[in-house]
Parts: C-alpha cells; structure tokens; sequence
C-alpha cells in the first residue's frame, strides 16, 4: 500500500486503509491466503485481521476457499498481471465449476517461463484426486494438463521443452519414447488424455485455457475403468468451462469485468 504523505487537513480512515492493504495482499498472491499468513503480512493483529475479512467477506471483496482466502466476485481486477490474485480467483472459479457440475476433481496448470506449473486443485467430493506424487514439472510428458500445454507450444518450444526433461517411466503405459511422443502432440485435437500414464487405475482428460498472455490447461481426472461415462460429453463440458475462463481472463487482462 501507498505510504505517501497526506495532504494538511486530509481525513484518513485507518480502518479503510487496513481493509484494503488486506485486500492488497490477497491480489498479490498466487495462492489462498489463510488469515494467519494475511495477519502477518500485514501486520495487523490476529483479531483485527479477522473483523476486517468478515465485512470484506460479506461485501463480496474477499470470499473463502477451504485453503484460504481468494478475491471475490466484487473485484474486477486490481493490477495488470495476469498472474496475481484475479487470475487465481478466475481459476478457483472455474474449478469449482468442474468439480461440482462435473463431478470430477478439477487441475488447472499453466506454462510459464519455460516450465509447466499445477497451478491449482479442487477436489470433487465423489472423486478423489489423483495422488500427485511426481510433481507435474517432472512429468508433463505423462499427464494430461502437461501434454495439453506441450501440444500448444510452437515445435521450437516443445522441443526445447523436451531437451531439458527426461522422459521418466511413471507407469507401464508411460510414453518415453521422445519421437513418438512428438508425434502424438503434434497430432493433438482440442482434448488431450492420458490414460493411466501417470497413476495406474486413472485417467485424465485436459483441454485448452488460452489468451494473449496465458497458456494453460484445465483438465479433469476420473478412474480408468469407471463404468457409464461418456467421456465426449465430459470433454465437451469441460471445453465450454475452459472457453469460459478464457474469455474471463482476457477480458481481466484488458480491463473489463466479464461475468
């Protein structure tokens, strides 16, 4: 927050100015805030942090998610970056969204300075996660959001990418093969599985999530050998989210608050 001088006979409001340095922290950071963490970035007391994120909470500048505090559907937009709290907001959203329509627990990763991050998870209460015990910078060639991402890349940068990261063998069904696998990116439609290349018993489906400044992928695990799901409606429920979110982070990007 801004810690110029006020002008002689200027009245402040001290306790609109600790709402919004908390406001402030929660936009500048790429994951939920707990109230602890927001407390102590701040330096307000633990009690007062609390009172100030109720109101902020109930006016709909701040909303809570299990693991912490995220912007709320009142702010639009608060800086330029694409990576600060509206874009993680945008996200929590749309992996909601998956999780409780789809009924499958939701990841979105992202491509960022030549590496794909899992940005973030929600789980889907009949599906748990996949045990992620690879993180996905070691293993994008194995799983759908990384695969998804690879595909979108230029042929430059997807070579490059796969230069710099061995193709480890997760599972028996785990592509190592680099000219194969090259082939099948390249060949990639608007929906990109892996199918227990990561995690016997499981299967994963991305698709897209892509603006001027942002490539990711937003994808959904379910199990390998589940019975009764027609995984061309869940790709194309999972495409009309994506195509949402684009759209909402675009529009963020250039000022505009979509809905």
């Amino acid at each position: 927050m801004s810690s110029e001088p006020h002008a002689p006979g200027e009245t402040l409001i001290a306790s609109v100015q600790r709402a919004l340095r908390l406001v402030d922290v929660v936009a500048n950071s790429s994951r939920p805030v707990t109230a602890k963490t927001l407390a102590h970035a701040s330096g307000l007391t633990l009690g007062t942090t609390y009172n100030l994120v109720r109101t902020l909470i109930r006016e709909g500048y701040l909303a809570t998610e299990p693991d912490g505090l995220v912007l709320g559907s009142r702010i639009p937009g608060l800086r330029d970056r694409d990576d600060s709290g509206v874009f993680l907001a945008r996200v929590r959203e749309s992996l909601h969204e998956v999780a409780d329509g789809l009924g499958a627990t939701a990841y979105l990763s992202r491509y960022a300075d030549g590496e794909v991050h899992l940005i973030d998870i929600v789980d889907a209460k009949s599906s748990p996660r996949v045990e992620l015990w690879v993180g996905l910078h070691s293993s994008a060639h194995a799983t759908a959001l990384g695969k998804q991402i690879l595909a979108e890349l230029s042929p430059d940068e997807r070579r490059d990418y796969l230069s710099r990261h061995p193709l480890d063998e997760l599972t028996p069904h785990t592509i190592r093969d680099r000219r194969l696998l090259l082939e099948q990116l390249e060949r990639a439609g608007p929906v990109v599985l892996d199918r227990e290349e990561y995690a016997i018993g499981y299967m994963c489906l991305a698709v897209p999530v892509q603006t001027p400044v942002v490539t990711a992928s937003l994808a959904v695990s379910i199990p390998a050998h589940a019975e009764g799901i027609d995984t061309d409606a869940l790709a194309l429920r999972l495409r009309r989210i994506a195509n949402r979110l684009s759209m909402r982070l675009a529009a963020d990007r250039f000022g505009q608050f979509a809905r």
